[in-house]
């Protein structure tokens, strides 16, 4: 009649893994070694008067291969912290800048 109550679910409805949170941006500096500084832009609305402010976070990003150029828009992800300022790795190029 009443069955045990269990840790454990049936394999239908265990939990799927959601994607990684990623985000895009513009890259700003790729001096450091394996290392890119990624500028996020986003629109934010100001409470009172309602007008769209834009807002920049710059994030440095692991890039392994150093392949990642200044202007290219890249998607990145977070990771484990790799060292004081850095958590975040490269995930694609998703557009190359134009060369000069």
């Amino acid at each position: 009649m009443n069955e045990p109550i269990t840790d454990k679910q049936p394999a239908d409805q265990q939990a799927v893994a959601k994607p990684a949170r990623t985000l895009t941006g513009r890259v700003v500096s790729n001096k450091m070694d394996k290392t890119i500084a990624v500028v996020i832009e986003r629109l934010v609305r100001h409470e009172t008067y309602g007008k769209y402010l834009r807002r920049r976070t710059k994030l440095l990003a692991h890039d392994e291969s150093n392949e990642a150029r200044e202007g290219d828009t890249v998607s990145i992800a977070p990771c484990r912290p790799l060292s004081r300022h850095k958590s975040w790795k490269l995930v694609s190029i998703v557009e190359r800048a134009a060369q000069q």
